[in-house]
């Protein structure tokens, strides 16, 4: 199996359209054409992480934060992320960074923070905006149908728990060929009126390219009439953050003695407690400060989530409760999950996760 096969999967999985803007992701280092001996999952890729590499033949790390954010303008060794960049060339070790594409998954990083508090009801807390297309075209009434089905079959269609679904309607289109077409309908020089329908369907934007491929290579005519637009509809299904709900209430003192014993945490910052019950719950693993209101519109109990400063915890305002667990304590689980959906796609493949703990914070 090459590199590049395995990036394949994770990438139908997490989507790098889907990561924000501000990240880096993808593979940074190494080549995706060369075998892959096996695949180390990680946190983070550390020094000591591609020396657990290469003491376990693998020569590709696939890891959640990327080691390289912004852009490197030396490699002198002089510090970690150089030192890191190094070692993984000098050893032919490629490293893979999926971030933010993952967090933005509804099947990814908050999910599995909601799964371990065993939520109930779930729904993404930051729906994501344009991240959903629209493609409208005209066909032959007799063609209709057949393309129909090769854009479903594509991924187009798609609505929430709904696929399949498409606008139709029918009208009378009309096109001259010139002298250097090749019409599989009509004739050079003369107008011609043809029966048509007009289709409609929405697909998400990390499908864009093969949607279009489709439409031109199962459209009948030889130039293909078509629209994209961007709709400003949020997709229900991509976005930061989660939030769902226990299925029975629990006292605020329990439920956080119950997330710190969950995620192992060495310590639970908190806003004051409000002597009330815990029901609603909203989570976003790593830094989610900037997620304070939207937990607080969904009408969350708590909000669990990591870095939180100072003067965050006073945006509680008594409506809430803000709990940071630690931004590797949020985190911890994502390697799992990422191994979890490997272990499902490659058979018979070294998937390795670290044992490399890259927590670069202690606690007394």
């Amino acid at each position: 199996m090459l590199i590049k096969e395995i990036i394949q999967h994770l990438e139908e999985f997490a989507p790098l359209n889907y990561a924000e803007d501000f990240d880096n992701v993808g593979l940074l280092v190494g080549n995706a054409e060369i075998k892959a001996t096996g695949a180390l999952i990680t946190l983070d890729t550390l020094e000591s992480v591609v020396d657990e590499a290469i003491a376990k033949n693998c020569n590709l790390i696939i890891s959640f934060h990327p080691i390289i954010f912004s852009g490197l303008k030396k490699l002198n060794g002089k510090n970690y992320v150089e030192r890191t960049v190094i070692k993984a060339i000098q050893h032919n070790i490629a490293i893979y960074a999926i971030h933010t594409a993952l967090d933005n998954q509804h099947k990814g990083v908050n999910d599995m923070i909601a799964e371990k508090l065993n939520l109930i009801n779930r729904k993404i807390l930051i729906p994501r905006k344009k991240s959903i297309r629209k493609l409208t075209t005209f066909v032959p009434n007799k063609d209709a149908e057949a393309l129909r089905i090769a854009l479903f079959e594509a991924g187009a269609g798609s609505i929430g728990n709904y696929d399949n679904c498409s606008f139709n309607l029918r009208g009378l289109g009309s096109f001259k060929p010139n002298d250097e077409a090749h019409p599989t309908i009509g004739e050079k020089g003369k107008l011609h009126f043809e029966e048509e329908t007009q289709i409609g369907v929405t697909f998400p934007v990390h499908l864009e390219s093969k949607v279009l491929q489709t439409l031109f290579k199962k459209h009948p005519y030889e130039e293909v009439a078509h629209e994209i637009t961007t709709l400003e509809n949020t997709h229900q299904h991509l976005g930061m953050g989660m939030i769902g709900e226990l299925e029975q209430e629990i006292s605020e003192e329990d439920f956080l003695k119950s997330v710190k014993e969950t995620f192992n945490a060495g310590v639970v910052r908190h806003s004051e407690l409000l002597g009330k019950t815990i029901k609603k719950v909203a989570v976003l693993g790593g830094s989610g400060s900037f997620a304070i209101e939207n937990a607080k519109r969904a009408g969350a109990d708590i909000y669990i989530t990591a870095d939180l400063k100072y003067h965050d915890f006073y945006k509680a305002e008594k409506q809430i409760i803000l709990a940071d667990i630690g931004h590797y304590e949020s985190e911890q689980f994502t390697k799992n999950l990422l191994c979890s959906f490997l272990s499902k796609k490659i058979r018979n493949f070294a998937l390795i996760l670290a044992d490399t703990n890259t927590n670069p914070i202690k606690y007394i």
